[in-house]
């Protein structure tokens, strides 16, 4: 099943990225919080930013691409992202 599954609820969504996350960038998921900073709180380089597109589109069956990131600063940011391609 993936996390885009309309019968999961958006908080169920935000944990598996939370879990997803956190085992790739192996960061303590406590650290994905909403108004934390993405980019300094799981460390990324730009081939960093790669692996997270990967990771998006197998754990949510979503396409984004680098363009989408431009203007995501929080983990906040990002959960929106995720909302407006899940059509949530």
């Amino acid at each position: 099943m993936y996390l885009n599954d309309e019968k999961v609820a958006f908080d169920e969504v935000i944990e598996g990225i939370r879990g997803f996350l956190s085992e790739e960038f192996e960061v303590d998921p406590a650290v994905i919080l909403a108004e934390n900073n993405l980019k300094d709180s799981l460390d990324l380089d730009s081939l960093d930013y790669v692996d997270l597109v990967v990771l998006i589109e197998e754990n949510l069956n979503i396409k984004v691409t680098g363009e989408d990131f431009k203007d995501i600063v929080t983990f906040g940011d990002f959960f929106d992202l995720v909302k407006k391609k899940l059509g949530r």
